[in-house]
């Protein structure tokens, strides 16, 4: 989301990389006097330097039986926890 009307974006369609379509750079209000090729060119040099996205950690997928144990575990657990409340009382 943007906020304000006077800013000054800098897209670079051709990144030179696999990974990236296009980047968005906003440029800071005090370089809004530098020429447009000297922000160009200093946006696709920042481009060549980006390198590859991280690499997204696997999040362990949990089997099924251990999705209904860890169910049944849960059930159990506030069955007792009632009947133990419900004698008390």
């Amino acid at each position: 989301m943007l906020k304000g009307v006077n800013r000054q974006v800098v897209e670079v369609a051709e990144t030179g990389s696999d990974y990236f379509e296009k980047a968005l750079f906003f440029v800071n209000p005090k370089y809004y006097g530098m020429t447009d090729g000297k922000l160009r060119e200093r946006a696709q040099s920042l481009m060549g330097s980006a390198g590859a996205p991280p690499r997204v950690r696997n999040i362990k997928k949990r089997s099924k039986v251990r999705v209904a144990i860890e169910i049944a575990a849960s059930a159990a657990a506030g069955a007792i926890l009632t009947l133990i409340t419900s004698s008390i009382l």
